[in-house]
C-alpha cells in the first residue's frame, strides 16, 4: 500500500491516478489540487519553515509540559532571564516564558522533578511562580492597581508646587500663593524635601516594574525601553536631590513623575485591553464540553469534570450530547455529528470499534467511548489557548526592541559628551549637568514606549468591540498584506445546519415524518420537524414556504407544496425505533410510517416510484441528502435536505474580489458546486481529506501572503499553517487554539473586518512610531546645543506622549 503524493495519507487498493498527472493520490480531491498547484517541494522549505508556527524548543518526545503563573514579569527582557533561571533547574529541559501573558510553559522530565515542586524551584530573583488560577491573577491586578492609585495620588500632592511656585519662579515671576519662610533652613528646604520624599515613592514603587525591567536587561545585555525610561527618571530624581542637596534653585522631580505615571498609565490600559481578550477567549474555548457521565464498573453512572477523566475511562454519551473528548466506541451504534472533524455536514455512523472526536454529537442512539490515552482536558486546552494570546509582537514592536538597543546606549551616550564637553569648554558642572539632563529627559521614552502597546490596545478594543479576538499580534502585521484568502466550506460559507431545501411527492408525507422525527435528536430530524411546523403556520393554500421566502427555489410536487392538513405533527406516535445510520418508524394514527434511506424504505414498507426515484438522484448529484417518506406500502415523497449557507457570504466573497478566494471542502463536488460560479471565487477544491487540507494551505502558501478561514478541528492544522488564520466563533477548540484572530458572534460577514482592523492598527502603529522618530530626530541635537532647557523639554516630553496617547485613542473599527 502505498502514500498519497500531496497530504501523505494510505492510499486505496486502486489509487486515484489521472493521465498528465505524476503520483498516486487516496482521493480525487488530493489529485485536484496536486494538479492544479506548484508542489512545495519546488518552493524555498526554509522560508515556508519561517512562515508557519515555531515548533519551539528541542526536548525529548516523554516530556511532561506544565504551565506556570508568573509575577514579576514587567517587560520582554524579562522573558529571557526567566528561561534562564528555568532551565538551571534539575529536571527542566525548558522554560519558555510570555511577559504578554505573564505565563511560562515548562518542559520537565517527571521521574525527577514533580509538577508540584515547579513553582518553589522557579521562584526567585524577584519572580514567583505559581500554578495558574484566578486568585493569582486577582492579586497580580490588585498590586498593579494599587501601585497606580498611590502614584496617582502623590502625584496630585506634588503638582500644585510646581504649577503654583516652581514653574513661575523658573521664568521670574513670584506668585506668592506658596510662599515658605525662608529665614529657616527648615522654612527653605522642608517643602522641597517633602516633594522629593513623595517623589521617591512614585519612582520606587510605582515605577517599581520599569526599574526592575531595566535592571533585568542589563543582567542580560539587551537594552530596552525601560532601560530608557528608566534612566531619564532617574537622572532628574538624581539631578534634583543633588541640586537640592548644594542648594540649587531647580528641582526637576516633576520630570520623574511624569514619565513614571505617563508610561504605567499606558501599560496598565494596555493589560486591561489584553485581560479583556484573554477573558473573552476563555469563554469561547470554555464553552465545549465541560462535565462527563463516567460509566462505573458495576453499571453505576456518575457526573464528572471533563478535566478528570483519565485513558481508559468510559463516558456515556446519550442522544443529543457531545462526544467530551476523544475516544473509541465500545458500545452502542448512533449517527454522529462530526463535522467539526471531517468538515461533512452529514452525519456519519459510528459503531464499536470507531473512533469519534471530541466534540461530536451523537444524534440518534447513545454511545459507550472509551477515552483515548493523552485525550485533552478543558484545563489543557485553555492554557494552551492563553499562551498563544498577545504573547506576539507585531513586526514594528520587534523593530522599536531593536531599535531600543542601539537608541538606549546612544542617548546616553549623546549625554555623557554633551556634558564632558560643556565642561571642557568651561561651564559649570551644574550647567554642563542640565544640559546632559536636557538630552535624557527630552528623548522621550515614553512616546517611543507607547507606540505600539498602546495602538495594539485600541485595536483590541475595536475588535472586541465587533466579537473580534485577536489571539496573535502578528495579525496586525500579516492581515494587510493577504493575496490569497481560503474558505472552508462548510460551519464557515455555510452555517452547518440541516435546513428542507424541496420536496417531492405527496403533501401529507411532510407532517407524517415530522410526527416521527419529533422522537429524534437527529440533524435532519430537527430540519424536517421545523420545516413542517413553519408550514403548517403558512396562512392558507400555495402559500409561499420558509425557503421560497428566504429567496431559494420553490418546494415543488409539480407546484409549491401547501400546507399539510393531515396528520398533524402533534400526531401521537406509537412503536418508535431508530434504525442508526439508515432512519425512524413509527407508527402514526395507526398506520406505520417510515423517515429514511430509499433502502430502508423498500425494505419496510415498499417500491420508491421512478418519478420519487429521480429526486433522490438529483439530490444526491446538488451534494443533499434525499429522505424519503414511505407509508401503506410504497415511498410517498422525498424531502431534500441540505446545508443552508450563511447570511451574506456572497457579500462576504465580493469583498475579497481583489485577492485570490479559494473555496476549499472535505464535501464531495455536488455540495462544492454551487460556489463554482460566483464571480469572486477562483478556484474551489472539493473532497480534500484534513491533510490534504494542510498541504494545500502550504502550497498557496509557498509564494504568496495567504489567510485561511475555518471552524473544524479538520481545518486547525490548515489555519496554523496559513500566515494568518481566521476561526468561526462556533470554531471548536483545536480550531482556536491554531487560529491567529476568532470570530466571537459567529458571524461571517465580520471576516473583512478582521482586515479592516488589521490595516487600520497597522497604519497607527506606524505613525506613532515615525512621530517617536521625528520628535527625537529634532528634540536630541536640540536639547544636545542648548536651545532648550530641562523645564521646555519636560513640557515637549509631555506633548510627544499626549500626541501618541491621542492618535492611538481614535478608533479604528467602528461599531455595527
Amino acid at each position: 500500500m502505498g502514500t498519497c503524493s500531496l497530504c501523505g495519507l494510505a492510499t486505496p487498493a486502486r489509487p486515484i491516478t489521472e493521465a498528465g498527472v505524476d503520483g498516486e493520490f487516496c482521493c480525487r480531491g488530493c489529485l485536484e489540487v496536486h494538479g492544479a498547484l506548484d508542489d512545495v517541494d519546488d518552493v524555498d522549505r526554509d522560508a515556508l519553515r519561517r512562515r508557519l508556527a515555531d515548533e519551539g524548543p528541542d526536548v525529548p518526545d516523554d516530556a511532561e509540559v506544565a504551565f506556570l503563573s508568573i509575577e514579576g514579569m514587567h517587560c520582554a527582557t524579562c522573558e529571557g532571564f526567566v528561561s534562564l533561571l528555568g532551565e538551571r533547574v534539575d529536571g527542566v529541559y525548558a522554560v519558555e516564558a510570555s511577559y504578554a501573558t505573564e505565563t511560562a510553559r515548562v518542559h520537565y522530565d517527571p521521574d525527577r522533578i514533580g509538577q508540584e515542586a515547579l513553582p518553589d524551584r522557579l521562584s526567585g530573583s524577584g519572580y514567583e511562580a505559581r500554578f495558574r488560577d484566578e486568585a493569582s491573577r486577582s492579586r497580580r491586578d490588585h498590586d498593579l492597581t494599587e501601585r497606580l492609585l498611590i502614584g496617582g495620588f502623590l502625584t496630585l500632592l506634588i503638582k500644585p508646587w510646581y504649577l503654583f511656585y516652581f514653574y513661575p519662579s523658573y521664568v521670574g515671576i513670584e506668585t506668592g500663593i506658596l510662599d515658605v519662610d525662608a529665614t529657616t533652613s527648615v522654612g527653605l528646604y522642608f517643602p522641597m524635601l517633602i516633594i522629593g520624599l513623595l517623589t521617591s515613592i512614585i519612582l520606587f514603587y510605582t515605577g517599581y516594574p520599569v526599574l526592575r525591567g531595566a535592571y533585568v536587561s542589563l543582567r542580560v545585555g539587551r537594552p530596552n525601553m525601560d532601560l530608557l525610561v528608566a534612566t531619564a527618571a532617574c537622572s532628574a530624581y538624581a539631578y534634583s536631590t543633588l541640586s537640592l542637596a548644594t542648594g540649587g534653585d531647580y528641582l526637576y522631580y516633576d520630570v520623574t513623575v511624569a514619565v513614571i505615571m505617563v508610561v504605567s498609565l499606558g501599560r496598565f490600559y494596555e493589560r486591561k485591553r489584553k485581560r479583556r481578550a484573554t477573558d473573552l477567549l476563555s469563554e469561547v474555548t470554555t464553552a465545549r464540553s465541560r462535565e462527563a457521565t463516567r460509566q462505573l464498573p458495576g453499571g453505576e453512572t456518575e457526573t464528572v469534570s471533563v478535566d478528570d477523566l483519565a485513558a481508559g475511562d468510559e463516558v456515556l454519551v446519550k442522544p443529543g450530547e457531545r462526544v467530551p473528548v476523544d475516544g473509541t466506541v465500545v458500545d452502542g451504534t448512533a449517527d454522529v455529528d462530526e463535522s467539526v472533524l471531517t468538515g461533512e455536514s452529514l452525519p456519519v455512523t459510528r459503531a464499536p470499534g470507531d473512533t469519534v472526536v471530541g466534540g461530536a454529537v451523537a444524534t440518534d442512539g447513545a454511545l459507550v467511548v472509551a477515552v483515548d490515552e493523552g485525550a485533552e482536558s478543558t484545563l489543557d486546552r485553555i492554557a494552551a489557548l492563553l499562551w498563544e494570546v498577545q504573547s506576539g509582537s507585531p513586526g514594528m514592536q520587534r523593530f522599536a526592541d531593536r531599535l531600543a538597543t542601539i537608541f538606549v546606549p546612544l542617548v546616553i551616550a549623546v549625554a555623557a559628551l554633551v556634558t564632558g564637553y560643556r565642561l571642557a569648554t568651561g561651564a559649570s558642572p551644574s550647567a554642563a549637568m542640565l544640559t546632559g539632563l536636557t538630552v535624557l529627559i527630552v528623548s522621550c521614552p515614553c512616546a517611543m514606549g507607547l507606540a505600539t502597546p498602546l495602538a495594539v490596545a485600541s485595536g483590541l478594543r475595536d475588535g472586541l468591540a465587533r466579537g473580534l479576538v485577536v489571539t496573535n499580534a502578528a495579525v496586525f502585521e500579516s492581515a494587510p498584506d493577504v493575496e490569497t484568502i481560503v474558505f472552508d466550506k462548510t460551519g464557515t460559507l455555510t452555517a452547518g445546519e440541516m435546513t428542507v431545501r424541496s420536496v417531492r411527492g405527496a403533501e401529507e408525507a411532510v407532517a407524517a415524518a415530522a410526527a416521527v422525527e419529533r422522537r429524534s435528536e437527529h440533524p435532519v430530524a430537527a430540519a424536517i420537524t421545523e420545516f413542517a411546523a413553519e408550514t403548517l403556520d403558512a396562512a392558507a393554500p400555495h402559500s409561499r414556504s420558509p425557503t421560497e421566502r428566504a429567496g431559494d427555489a420553490p418546494l415543488t410536487d409539480g407546484g409549491v407544496v401547501t400546507a399539510p392538513s393531515s396528520p398533524s405533527t402533534a400526531s401521537e406516535v406509537s412503536a418508535f425505533e431508530r434504525h442508526p445510520g439508515a432512519g425512524v418508524s413509527g407508527h402514526v394514527d395507526g398506520r406505520r410510517v417510515v423517515v429514511g434511506t430509499p433502502d430502508l424504505v423498500e425494505r419496510l414498507v415498499g417500491p420508491v416510484s421512478d418519478d420519487l426515484a429521480v429526486a433522490v438522484a438529483e439530490a444526491r448529484e446538488a451534494g443533499d441528502l434525499p429522505v424519503v417518506v414511505g407509508y401503506e406500502g410504497q415511498a410517498r415523497a422525498v424531502i431534500v435536505v441540505g446545508d443552508r449557507e450563511r447570511v451574506a457570504w456572497t457579500d462576504v466573497l465580493d469583498a475579497f474580489a481583489d485577492r485570490e478566494v479559494v473555496i476549499l471542502t472535505g464535501d464531495d463536488e455536488a455540495a462544492a458546486e454551487r460556489f463554482r460560479g460566483h464571480p469572486a471565487v477562483d478556484r474551489v477544491f472539493a473532497g480534500v481529506p484534513p491533510d490534504g487540507k494542510v498541504a494545500t494551505v502550504r502550497r498557496l502558501a509557498a509564494d504568496r501572503t495567504t489567510a485561511m478561514v475555518g471552524d473544524g478541528t479538520n481545518d486547525a492544522p490548515a489555519l496554523a499553517a496559513a500566515d494568518l488564520g481566521v476561526a468561526m466563533g462556533s470554531a471548536t477548540a483545536q480550531a482556536a487554539d491554531a487560529a491567529d484572530a476568532i470570530l466571537a458572534g459567529d458571524d461571517l460577514r465580520d471576516v473583512p473586518a478582521v482586515f479592516e482592523l488589521a490595516q487600520g492598527t497597522r497604519r497607527r502603529i506606524r505613525e506613532n512610531v515615525a512621530w517617536a522618530l521625528t520628535y527625537n530626530a529634532v528634540a536630541i541635537p536640540l536639547a544636545a546645543a542648548g536651545v532648550i532647557n530641562p523645564l521646555f523639554a519636560a513640557v515637549t516630553m509631555a506633548g510627544s506622549s499626549i500626541f501618541v496617547v491621542s492618535n492611538s485613542s481614535r478608533r479604528i473599527l467602528e461599531e455595527r
